[in-house]
């Protein structure tokens, strides 16, 4: 999830750079860019770290199986230990 402590830090900053006759509108402008950003982020197709991180483990044990299998497969049919298929 994002963390929503720097899109209000970011919201915060735009509402800075809001020119000087507009600050009384401050506050506002500050919630519609929270509000803005929350919205373009949410359209977003993000994962977390946490997330990114379990699915890279998972490929990593699922590379090494692979890995594995394909010697186990190369080990037979060099072997001569292949199984037969049967007769069409």
């Amino acid at each position: 999830m994002i963390d929503l402590n720097q899109i209000d830090d970011l919201a915060r900053r735009l509402s800075d750079m809001v020119p000087p006759g507009l600050r009384e509108q401050r506050e506002e402008l500050q919630a519609t860019f929270k509000s803005a950003l929350q919205a373009g982020l949410a359209k977003l197709d993000l994962v977390t770290r946490e997330e990114f991180d379990v699915q890279r483990a998972v490929l990593l044990r699922t590379r090494e199986k692979l890995e594995a299998l394909e010697k186990t497969v190369a080990a037979l049919e060099a072997g001569g230990n292949a199984p037969e298929r049967p007769a069409p």
